[in-house]
């Protein structure tokens, strides 16, 4: 067992000195994350990956007390913390432009801007919460590649199966993605 792992078992227990042992062993990482994500927006964005890392910090230590299983579970949750606060953001700007409101607002959200329209991230994410009704595996592989970053070796171990069978999971989830988001235009 790596030592991040038993400190994620030890902050799970309640042990408030394990929380600040766990920040600086998983913030370069949080942050690589969190760069990787918005590193996919369009230039002149103005939201730094430390504003997105501690707004899914404090989601994360405000949230249900969790146990994470290992590195890999623990970064999944963070990058589907990640995931949330940004379409949580997207519908909030869907609301306010279709209010008439031109103007962005005020809080540090504002500055977030996305390289997809609002509408299109909406049905990526809804799309994804369908697969999860149909294949919760394939939807969980999507968000461990796609959000989070790891590899196919990774994601596999993450999921406890094998990477011959990530791999064929891998292409069924981005077909019935595909097929899910062509019916929608």
């Amino acid at each position: 067992m790596s030592s991040l792992t038993l400190i994620l078992q030890s902050v799970a227990e309640g042990n408030p000195q394990a929380a600040d042992e766990l920040l600086p062993l998983i913030y370069a990482e949080l942050r690589q994350l969190a760069a990787a994500k918005l590193a996919r927006e369009r230039p002149g964005q103005t939201l730094q990956p430390t504003a997105l890392v501690h707004e899914a910090w404090l989601r994360l230590a405000e949230g249900e007390k969790q146990t994470w299983q290992n590195r890999q579970h623990f970064f999944a949750v963070a990058a589907e913390s990640m995931r949330r606060i940004l379409i949580d953001r997207a519908r909030r700007r869907m609301t306010r432009e279709k209010a008439g409101f031109a103007e962005p607002e005020t809080d540090w959200e504002s500055k977030l801007v996305q390289s997809a329209p609002t509408d299109e991230m909406l049905a990526i994410h809804e799309a994804l919460d369908r697969l999860a009704v149909v294949e919760p595996l394939a939807a969980q592989l999507v968000k461990l590649r796609y959000f989070v970053g790891m590899t196919m070796d990774e994601a596999a171990e993450a999921l406890g199966i094998p990477v011959r069978s990530t791999e064929r999971m891998w292409v069924y989830a981005k077909a019935w993605l595909r097929a899910e988001l062509g019916e929608q235009k």
